[in-house]
């Protein structure tokens, strides 16, 4: 069976798959691979793996080698000379009035591209720009406008519950969100309440969803009978974190089950 390592090349960015190239790799491990950009460095977020042979995407690059020290200091390197190109890149900015929202600067591994992502509602003529600090810089400059959820993911920042925003804190490949997976967990469907700081529908709709779709599957519906150690009652509610069912017992009172428990005494009724 042939063998794979997942890599990512900044935190929450798509996963790409490499050939281990007889290394044993781990995850959080720093490598050097060959991409379509040329030689970069990433990180390991899945350890070698066997997969089936018809799952092997094509075509599939080798991992060159573990980050050395040298490799490291290379991307130090970069990082300084990508604070001082993208300084620069804002200055001009405003000295051409151009109507642009710089986001990320990123110095491709091997130093022979820069690569400048930006936002902005409309078209831009950049070309001035990127002659200037072609110039400067004596290296290849390029621009790649984003959307407002790419903004979100190079920036970072804290969701409404607290926590790094999904997408720069889980390794993905940014499917798309929609307001019908807001529907099967039972959402208010307003904006303010499940729109990320992009001002899009947020990540974790995407993340739960199928945990919420498998708990509907095993879950009884609402309205329906069911008995358990704590009595018989009606299904009013869903706790799904919890893997549980909200049970009314009569008399005004509700109770929580565990789904696990309504399932065994489902087992026992049919047995009886």
């Amino acid at each position: 069976m042939p063998e794979l390592a997942e890599v990512v090349f900044r935190s929450g960015g798509k996963v790409y798959s490499f050939d281990p190239n007889g290394l044993e790799l781990e995850a959080g491990d720093q490598v050097v691979v060959r991409t379509s950009r040329g030689i970069e460095l990433g990180k390991v977020v899945v350890a070698n793996h066997e997969v089936d042979p018809k799952e092997v995407p094509s075509p599939l690059e080798k991992v060159v080698r573990k980050a050395t020290r040298s490799d490291l200091s290379t991307a130090a390197r970069n990082e300084k000379l990508a604070e001082r190109v993208a300084a620069a890149c804002e200055e001009k900015v405003a000295k051409h009035g151009l109507d642009m929202r710089l986001i990320n600067t990123e110095v491709v591994f091997d130093g022979g591209k820069v690569v400048i992502s930006f936002f902005a509602e409309e078209r831009v003529d950049f070309r001035k720009l990127v002659e200037e600090l072609a110039r400067q810089f004596k290296t290849r400059i390029e621009f790649r406008q984003v959307g407002v959820r790419d903004e979100a993911r190079l920036i970072g920042g804290y969701g409404p519950c607290g926590r790094k925003l999904c997408c720069t804190s889980f390794a993905g490949d940014q499917q798309p969100v929609s307001i019908r997976m807001a529907k099967e967990q039972n959402l208010p469907l307003n904006p303010m309440k499940i729109s990320g700081i992009c001002g899009r529908l947020m990540c974790c709709l995407k993340y739960e969803n199928e945990v919420y779709r498998e708990f509907k599957q095993k879950a009884p519906a609402r309205g329906s009978q069911v008995r358990t150690r704590k009595g018989d009652g009606t299904v009013v509610d869903y706790a799904v974190p919890k893997e549980a069912i909200v049970i009314d017992v009569g008399e005004g009172k509700q109770v929580e089950v565990s789904l696990a428990d309504v399932e065994r005494a489902k087992k026992r009724k049919r047995r009886r």
